[in-house]
């Protein structure tokens, strides 16, 4: 018999933990292959995790609710035979990809090396980060109650620790406590953030505060476009049994104006740029809790339009009915956010990081407007759009920014109204 180590995967760019929500077996249990073993969730997509091997369980490390690592080992699989050298070399090979060289730059020397260990506790290096974040000294970690895995420190720990830590001494509060900043009124109904909730206000603070946003705006006349999907919706919908909508024919001009000025498809890494050859474009998606997903169109580059409007579709779909994978929502280097969906006009959008930029396109609105004839000057009813591009000014600078954001609207004021399904 040996021994097999199942570890938190990695579940997208930019995750380094999640939380288990469920284990759907116990010590003693036996497991089949592919079978499931845990539901976990992170700050973008709740996921299932199914078992490599079948064999026993003969050891769960984490309870539920803990927030675990990508990395760490979740649980130890009893498995026949006992020739463990394969499942060793595996083992060894997830844990080098999980541990890539940006995650060890950033917990190195974070706490002392003598810090790791603090009484007879371990820290993990997420932990680490967080205590020098927030300067918990020796004596102030020594008093936290640990939730995790043998009295581990959790994040959630020190958030909680943290959070008690800095509420204010009040004479008469109200029900619930408020910041200094709130005043509580009558009437007030007060909602507690889910953790989908707080994970995007965290997310949209970090964008704000590593990247200096610019936000440029042009105006398409989007008539020849509107007049062709007029033409060709019930013909595509009866070919293909799909609804092709604008964003397609957006996408498809994100793309080539990306090729255009590739650039702008980039992440910056410390003073590094990284300038990505695959076009992957993400498409923001309102849940219906209120909450929002980026579902990630790989390679859009590959694709004509009814490839980009079957695959938009179902990720769309797939996304509001909480199936998506992990792999669906990463490696995203480019994000289109439509506000016309709305009825929003204009918008300026926030960078998804690590990425450079975001178009966001607004309704489209019929408008008076003025057109050049070779009789003169005449005002007609055009179906006009705005489209805004918010862009990371430390490495798009206002001529590329702008640029790139026109060429987009050159494409789609020239689109092919002539291509037929």
């Amino acid at each position: 018999m040996s021994l097999y180590k199942l570890l938190m995967p990695k579940m997208g760019e930019g995750v380094i933990e999640a939380t288990i929500i469920n284990w759907f077996k116990k010590v003693g249990d036996t497991i089949s292959e592919d079978e499931t073993i845990v539901e976990v969730a992170t700050d973008k997509v709740d996921t299932e995790i199914q078992s490599p091997v079948s064999g026993i369980i003969s050891k769960i490390n984490y309870e539920k609710d803990a927030v675990v690592p990508v990395g760490d080992v979740l649980v130890l699989i009893e498995i026949e035979g006992s020739e463990s050298n394969e499942l060793d070399k595996f083992t060894v090979q997830v844990e080098n990809t999980l541990l890539s060289e940006k995650t060890e730059k950033e917990t190195e020397n974070i706490l002392p090396e003598n810090q790791h260990f603090i009484s007879d506790r371990k820290l993990t290096p997420l932990v680490r980060k967080m205590l020098k974040e927030l300067s918990i000294n020796k004596e102030e970690i020594l008093s936290i109650e640990g939730t995790g895995a043998n009295g581990k420190l959790t994040k959630r720990d020190i958030l909680n620790y943290q959070e008690v830590k800095n509420k204010p001494v009040s004479v008469k509060q109200p029900v619930v406590e408020l910041s200094r900043y709130q005043i509580s009124m009558e009437g007030d109904e007060i909602v507690e953030m889910d953790r989908m909730r707080k994970l995007i206000s965290q997310h949209m603070v970090d964008s704000k505060r590593i990247a200096p946003h610019v936000t440029s705006v042009v105006e398409a006349d989007l008539t020849e476009l509107v007049q062709w999907r007029d033409r060709i919706k019930d013909i595509f919908y009866k070919k293909f049994n799909q609804k092709i909508t604008f964003l397609p024919v957006f996408i498809e001009a994100v793309v080539k104006a990306i090729k255009d000025f590739p650039n702008v498809n980039a992440s910056v890494d410390g003073d590094r740029i990284i300038l990505r050859k695959s076009i992957n474009i993400g498409i923001a998606t309102a849940l219906s809790n209120g909450n929002l997903i980026v579902p990630v169109i790989k390679n859009a580059g590959q694709y004509n339009l009814e490839g980009l409007t079957m695959v938009l579709n179902e990720l769309i779909n797939r996304a509001r009915e909480n199936k998506l994978k992990p792999d669906d929502i990463s490696g995203g280097t480019f994000t289109i956010t439509n506000l016309g969906t709305m009825g929003n006009i204009i918008g300026t959008p926030i960078i998804n990081q690590p990425q450079v930029a975001i178009l966001a396109t607004g309704a489209i609105i019929k408008k008076p407007s003025v057109l050049e004839t070779d009789h003169g000057d005449v005002i007609a009813i055009r179906n006009k759009m705005y489209l805004s591009l918010s862009y990371d000014h430390r490495v798009v600078d206002g001529f590329l920014g702008g640029s790139f954001l026109k060429r987009i609207s050159d494409y789609l004021e020239n689109f092919n109204t002539n291509q037929i399904f």
